[in-house]
C-alpha cells in the first residue's frame, strides 16, 4: 500500500478487541505488513509458503487472514470501504437497487468433492461465485457454492441475505436464469422487484444490456487478481473472502486516487 491507501484503511479498520479490554492479545505484527502480505497473495496468486520473506511469517498472515474471515472483520472493513466510496459518488450510504449474477470457475485439486460441481453450460468443474453488486459496480453480498448449483436456488439465499443486511433494496436486476417462481417468491417474500433484462431479439455475439453490464465490469476487475483465476481455496468462506479482500483493494485505490485529486484544506495555524 501506498501511503494515501493506507490512511484511507486505517481510518476504516475495526478496532481490535484487546485495544477496547475486551480480552485477547496484543498482535505481534503491524496491521500494515498483514495486510499488505494478504493483498500480495490475492493480487499475484501465490501459495501461502510461498509469502515473500519480506512480509511475516506465512502462518502468522494466514491465521491473520483465517481470523478476521470468521470474526468478520473483513467484511465490516469491506462494508466501511463501500459507503465510503458510495459517498465519494454522491450516494447514500445503504443502496436501494442492485443487480446478480453468476460466474462459474474451474478449481484446482485443493478443493473438497462435497463443495464442487460441475456446470453443464459452462462445461466447468469447479465453483460458482454468485455476486450483487450496487449500481456502481460495488460488492453488497458474495456467495460460493458448487458449479452445479442453479443460478435460481443460490438467489434464494442471495437475496434473503441481501435484504436482511440492506433493508431500503427494493429492486433487484438480473439475466434470463432467474426467472421463473424466483420472481414471485422474491416480491412476496422479500418485498424485492427481480426485473429481468433480456438480450434483444435477433442480437448476436457480445451486446452491452442495460444495467447487467455493471455485475460483469465487476466480475471483470475481480479477475485482474490473479489469486481469483481459479478457486484454489478449500472453504467456500475462504473464496468469499478474497473477493472481498480483492475488492477493498479496488476501493482504496480509487479512495486514495480522488483524496490526492481533491485534498481536503487543512486548517490554519491561527484557527
Amino acid at each position: 500500500m501506498t501511503d494515501a491507501e493506507w490512511r484511507v484503511v486505517r481510518a476504516a479498520l475495526p478496532v481490535p478487541a484487546w485495544l477496547e479490554g475486551r480480552g485477547g492479545q496484543p498482535e505481534a505484527y503491524c496491521h500494515r505488513e498483514m495486510l499488505d502480505a494478504v493483498r500480495y497473495l490475492v493480487d499475484n496468486g501465490v501459495k501461502w509458503r510461498a509469502m515473500p520473506a519480506d512480509f511475516p511469517p506465512w502462518d502468522r498472515v494466514y491465521a491473520f487472514f483465517r481470523r478476521r474471515r470468521d470474526q468478520g472483520l473483513a467484511g465490516e472493513l469491506h462494508d466501511r470501504l463501500r459507503s465510503r466510496c458510495r459517498a465519494e459518488a454522491g450516494r447514500d450510504a445503504e443502496p436501494t437497487a442492485g443487480i446478480v449474477d453468476s460466474q462459474s470457475v474451474k478449481a484446482a485439486a485443493t478443493v473438497r468433492s462435497d463443495s464442487r460441481g460441475f456446470d453443464g453450460g459452462k462445461l466447468i468443474n469447479g465453483r460458482k461465485r454468485h455476486i450483487v453488486v450496487d449500481t456502481l459496480g460495488l460488492l453488497l453480498q458474495v456467495l460460493v457454492t458448487g458449479a452445479d448449483t442453479t443460478d435460481r436456488a443460490a438467489a434464494c439465499t442471495l437475496l434473503a441475505r441481501i435484504r436482511a443486511r440492506h433493508r431500503r433494496i427494493r429492486l433487484v436486476w438480473a439475466d434470463g436464469s432467474y426467472t421463473g417462481p424466483l420472481v414471485d417468491w422474491a416480491a412476496d417474500a422479500l418485498d424485492i422487484a427481480l426485473t429481468v433484462v433480456q438480450r434483444p431479439d435477433g442480437a448476436r455475439g457480445f451486446t452491452v444490456l442495460p444495467r447487467r453490464w455493471v455485475v460483469e465490469r465487476t466480475f471483470g476487475r475481480l479477475m485482474r487478481s490473479r489469486r481469483l483465476a481459479r478457486d484454489y481455496e478449500t472453504l467456500p468462506t475462504s473464496s468469499e473472502a478474497i473477493m472481498m479482500w480483492s475488492m477493498t483493494t479496488l476501493m482504496t485505490r480509487r479512495l486514495a486516487r480522488r483524496a490526492a485529486a481533491h485534498p481536503r484544506p487543512q486548517p490554519s495555524a491561527a484557527a
